[in-house]
């Protein structure tokens, strides 16, 4: 175990007895206590999550804005210092490289948030892009990211800063936002991963530890618990928010992921993957990303086959017991004549074929 990264807040949560596992090579807390006490926190009252293994990279200079407009799907030209946005970079082919969020710092100075797993790829990637007037760099070691979510999450988190959270708008965020008793100050986002309101937090990570202390014990009277990956996972599995390497992949393109919104094919500036993006926009994909429910008991796995009788006509790409619903539901990516409300599929459960009907996601909606 001791060759797995740790983030700078790891022995605050094996103070709390925090269960740990290998996530991507991270050694991160999987539960507290339990996942559907942790989930039910966050959609009632409040959590807190250590984020600190995803990945920052710093891109700045004259030339900036014209290379991210190359490299990602969005549309930048929305961004105005203060204002975030969910994008995508693709390979030609349209396959996903990562989803992330950009943050427009200043004029001519982006941070780029990335998943974890693909730090060291994406970076790659845009360096293999890199033009002149161009600057970049990997700062992921200098953050710490916390998210605090929920319907409390203002309300406790107000107490700490003079900074006024209510004037934080979706998508938007401040810089320079201080905290009592924690000697760094750092850029507070309304944004999360969990289909709740809520905000991410990113600064030195230095001052990580006393934030999250100061986090709990601000935010006891609110019912602020610390959460772990497992409920994150359920809580963006309901909310219908793509995880890379399941609901997105090199093979699998934003468009079949369901994510059009974040993919601007009219955008002057031509992009990586745009022509097969466009195309897919235009005459739809193949395949699309659905939700299922099971009718017969069980529940549809990462990875298992969505059949048709004995056709295969798809895979499962995350499922579970919905805590907030209490159903046996699933995301599948299927070919496209199977994707109307109510068609009934199969799916393979390991040895047995169980039933299952397509229906509307996202399965939860605050």
């Amino acid at each position: 175990m001791s060759d797995l990264k740790r983030t700078p807040l790891y022995h605050e949560y094996k103070k709390l007895g925090a269960k740990t596992i290998d996530f991507g090579g991270w050694d991160l807390p999987v539960q507290f206590s339990s996942i559907k006490e942790e989930h039910e926190a966050t959609r009632t009252r409040a959590g807190l999550f250590d984020v600190s293994h995803m990945g920052e990279v710093l891109v700045q200079g004259k030339g900036s804005f014209g290379f991210l407009q190359k490299m990602l799907t969005n549309d930048i030209s929305k961004l105005e210092p203060g204002k975030a946005q969910y994008t995508i970079m693709c390979y030609e082919d349209g396959g996903t490289v990562d989803d992330l969020i950009v943050y427009k710092l200043e004029e001519s100075k982006y941070l780029l948030v990335v998943n974890a797993a693909n730090r060291e790829k994406d970076f790659k990637w845009l360096k293999k892009h890199q033009v002149e007037d161009v600057h970049m760099e990997d700062v992921s070691d200098d953050y710490v990211q916390l998210a605090l979510q929920g319907p409390a999450a203002e309300e406790a988190l107000q107490t700490l800063t003079e900074t006024d959270l209510s004037e934080i708008k979706f998508f938007r965020f401040k810089s320079d936002v201080t905290f009592k008793g924690v000697k760094d100050g750092g850029i507070v986002s309304r944004t999360g991963y969990t289909g709740e309101d809520g905000f991410e937090i990113y600064l030195p990570s230095g001052s990580g530890a006393d934030l999250w202390q100061a986090i709990l014990e601000a935010g006891q009277p609110h019912g602020v618990k610390p959460v772990g990956l497992g409920a994150r996972d359920t809580l963006r599995f309901e909310a219908n928010l793509a995880l890379y390497g399941q609901e997105l992949s090199k093979e699998i393109t934003p468009i079949e992921a369901g994510l059009n919104f974040a993919v601007k094919v009219n955008k002057k500036e031509d992009f990586i993957g745009k022509e097969v993006l466009k195309k897919q926009k235009e005459e739809g994909p193949s395949r699309k990303l659905v939700g299922i429910e099971m009718i017969d008991k069980g529940i549809p796995r990462t990875h298992y086959a969505v059949l048709d009788g004995e056709v295969e006509i798809g895979f499962v790409t995350t499922g579970t017991q919905s805590p907030t619903l209490g159903k046996n539901v699933g995301l599948a990516l299927i070919d496209k004549e199977y994707t109307e409300l109510g068609t009934e599929v199969t799916v393979q459960v390991r040895k047995r074929k169980l039933k299952a009907k397509v229906v509307a996601t996202p399965f939860y909606k605050r």
